[in-house]
Formats: structure tokens, C-alpha cells, sequence
């Protein structure tokens, strides 16, 4: 019975019938409560919340995609990706201001703008958390649109961001396509008045060859030193790195005190990693150097190490393999103290190709033969 409800209920979704569907999926969850097999309701329960998202509500749809969670003691592999991931739901939604999912107070076009686009951001937290992040794009497409009628730029700009970062991720957009919703979020980045620039931001790690570490705290508002930050993180992965450095240095400007510590070690290394993309050595060798003296004294040492690697980098495009040499130790030696294997493999290849420029083969062929 549960099977042929199950069929039912997507051959109703694969129709349009969203509320036929939202029926079947009902009945077969709670006839899933009667059996012994907590995947079975699990999957129930997942279905229920998809039938919900697809007809547009997104507060019970999330009701019951987190009940198709699996236990954290159950093996990942008979988990497979019909559960939800509420943990890329949940970093949908912290960046936006909290007032932006309550329900509209007033009558006036304004109000309910607002209040249908905390339903369109809603949506697509659900829809990353159901791992279709073209169609989480989309919605956050929809909630920067309506959050700019509302007269909410940072919101507007926090959807624009979550768009971009969900386009990448499914990569069924055409750079050019991205590449705009960035531009787009840039510019109201500059509408936003100046105390709305300070204060707790969430970090979030490198992506592709740009390392970098992760500071999690939460924040009720993401001030644009953390939008800037994440515009030149889809900056790099787009390759367009010189608007990816400037970015970074925006937001790098917006640090204040020591409690932006953490993210202005993660700013300079990002700055160092797009210079020398850029192939602006002579520039990166300052941000590397200054990032690395700031992880060191934050205790970042798998950052540091990544740090060091890409000053020997610089160092090596500038033809002072001396310099590489010593830095490649460096990051050898900070990728031994934090246990990560690939940086300590890959520094080694870095001292065999320094020691190789430097006329010692013997060592050189001593270190890529312990990075084998």
C-alpha cells in the first residue's frame, strides 16, 4: 500500500497535481509509522516535505524534510541523497536578517512584498537542503527581486549572494549569468548605509586553490564585509580574479578591532591566492607574508601552512628559489604540526622543484621521492 501510494504521489507531482500528491504522501506516512523500518519513514517524510515544497509551502515543507534526517549513529551509505541536508538549509538562512521571515504586519505593497519573498528564500533553503540548488538559485533570484520592491537592500543583496553561490553549485548557468548576479550584489553592497558594515560575520573556507580557514559565528545580518568576501569567493570561482582582489580588499577595509582577527587572516590570504593568480607576484608576496604572520599568531597552523606554500610559489615565479625553498620548509613543517597529508606532499614536490633551480639534484629527487 505504501508503495503504490508512493507511486501515486509522483505521478500527481509529475502532473502538477501538488495537492493530489500532498494527499498520497499523507496517507503513506502515517501507514509508515506502523512498520519497523525507520528508513521507510524517513523516506515518507521526505516525500511529504517535497510535495509541500513544490506547492509552495515552505514552513511545513521543512516540518517534515527534517524528520527525513538520518540518525547520526546509521551508516551514510544506506542514507543515500533522498534525506535532507539540514545543515545546508540552515547556512541558507543565517546570513538574513531575521525580521525577513515574519509574517507581513500590514496591508501595504511593501509589507507584502516582504513577506512574499521570505517565502521565496524559504523555498530555496529547502531546495538546497533537497540538493537541487538550480532551483535554490532560482528562488533566491526571486527573493532579491521582491526584497529590492520591499526596499530591503540587504537583504536583497544576502539573496543575490545565495543565488550566485547556488548557480555555481549546480552549474547549469553560463558564467556570463553569475557573473551578473555578482555585479548586481556589488552594487547594492554600495547602498547600504555604514553601520550596517560592522559587526560578526561567518566565514566561510576557500574554494578550488584559493585555502583559507573558517570561523563560524553566527550573526542575526550579514554585513558586507562577509558579502564582499563571499563576491570575490564567486569572483575566483568564475576566474575572474582581478574583481575577486578587489573585493577582497573591500571587505578587508571593513574590519574593525580584534575581534575581526580570524576573518582578516582569511581576507589576506584570499588577497595573496588571487594576486598570484593574477600573476602579481610582486604584490602577493606582501598579503602572503602578512597572513601568515597573522594565522601564526592566531594558531592557524594548517592556514599558515598554506600561506607559506603560496609566498613559495611567488617566490619561485620571481626566480629567488632560495626563498621558495625556505618557505616550502616552512609550510612542510606547519603541514607536519597540523597532520594534513596533502600539504605536506605537496610542499615536498615544491623543495624538489626549488632545490632542482638551485642545482642540488640529488636533492631535489630526495624530496619528490617523499612526496611519493
Amino acid at each position: 500500500a505504501i508503495e503504490g501510494l508512493t507511486q501515486a504521489g509522483h505521478r500527481a507531482l509529475a502532473l502538477g497535481a501538488g495537492q493530489e500528491a500532498v494527499g498520497c504522501f499523507k496517507k503513506a506516512l502515517l501507514l509508515s509509522r506502523d512498520t519497523v523500518s525507520p528508513q521507510l519513514r524517513r523516506a515518507c517524510a521526505f516525500n511529504l516535505g517535497a510535495a509541500y515544497v513544490e506547492t509552495g509551502k515552505p514552513r511545513k515543507a521543512l516540518e517534515f524534510l527534517l524528520q527525513s534526517q538520518p540518525l547520526e549513529r546509521e551508516n551514510a551509505e544506506h542514507s543515500g541523497d533522498l534525506y535532507f541536508n539540514a545543515g545546508a538549509a540552515q547556512k541558507g538562512l543565517q546570513d538574513f536578517p531575521k525580521s525577513c521571515f515574519g509574517k507581513a504586519t500590514g496591508h501595504n505593497d511593501v509589507s507584502q512584498a516582504g513577506g512574499r519573498a521570505g517565502t521565496h528564500v524559504q523555498m530555496g533553503c529547502c531546495y538546497l537542503g533537497m540538493r537541487e540548488p538550480a532551483r535554490a538559485a532560482r528562488c533566491f533570484l526571486d527573493a532579491a527581486q521582491t526584497y529590492t520592491a520591499a526596499e530591503s537592500p540587504e537583504a536583497a543583496a544576502v539573496a543575490l549572494s545565495r543565488a550566485s553561490g547556488s548557480m555555481l553549485q549546480s552549474r547549469r548557468f553560463r558564467a556570463a549569468e553569475i557573473a551578473g548576479v555578482l555585479a548586481q550584489c556589488r552594487s547594492l553592497c554600495e547602498t547600504i548605509p555604514d553601520p550596517a558594515l560592522r559587526g560578526n560575520t561567518v566565514l566561510h573556507p576557500l574554494l578550488s586553490r584559493l585555502p583559507g580557514s573558517c570561523s563560524c559565528t553566527h550573526s542575526s545580518s550579514m554585513p558586507p564585509g562577509k558579502l564582499y568576501n563571499d563576491i570575490g569567493l564567486g569572483y575566483s570561482q568564475l576566474h575572474i580574479f582581478s574583481l575577486a582582489a578587489e573585493s577582497f580588499e573591500r571587505a578587508l577595509g571593513l574590519c574593525r578591532g580584534e575581534r575581526d582577527r580570524h576573518r582578516e587572516a582569511a581576507l589576506l590570504q584570499n588577497l595573496g591566492a588571487a594576486h598570484n593568480a593574477l600573476r602579481s607576484f610582486g604584490t602577493a608576496l606582501g598579503w602572503h607574508r602578512r597572513a601568515a604572520a597573522l594565522h601564526g599568531t592566531l594558531g592557524n597552523r594548517r592556514a599558515q601552512g598554506q600561506c607559506f606554500g603560496n609566498l613559495a610559489y611567488a617566490c619561485s615565479r620571481l626566480g629567488n628559489h632560495e626563498a621558495a625553498a625556505e618557505n616550502y620548509l616552512h609550510a612542510l613543517q606547519a603541514f607536519r604540526d597540523s597532520g594534513d597529508v596533502q600539504g605536506q606532499w605537496q610542499a615536498c614536490e615544491g623543495l624538489g622543484t626549488a632545490c632542482f633551480h638551485q642545482g642540488d639534484a640529488q636533492k631535489a629527487i630526495e624530496h619528490y621521492q617523499e612526496a611519493l
